[in-house]
């Protein structure tokens, strides 16, 4: 039996800047434990969806989300921002 291997992807999203969230780090394995790590680190929520991750290391670095994604990743943002009230930073 093989394990598969632990896959992560990080966005970002900046209104000022860009019209939709975008990937700024995706991997799998030790790329993906180093992502997941940086994030514990820096206190930024990990949420886990095995299929939304698929979906967003298809995409290149700093490549904007489709709109098919639009949903999926709101919810992934407001499960963030609803953590980080949870814990004082907003």
């Amino acid at each position: 039996m093989t394990e598969k291997r632990k896959k992560a992807a990080a966005l970002r999203y900046d209104e000022t800047r860009e019209h939709a969230p975008v990937v700024s780090a995706a991997g799998k394995g030790l790329l993906a434990e180093r992502i997941l790590e940086k994030a514990t680190e820096n206190n930024v929520p990990v949420m886990e969806d095995a299929s939304l991750v698929e979906l967003l290391a298809e995409l290149n670095i700093n490549e904007a989300i489709p709109e098919e994604l639009y949903q999926a990743v709101a919810e992934v943002f407001a499960f963030v921002y609803q953590a980080d009230r949870k814990i004082g930073k907003q």
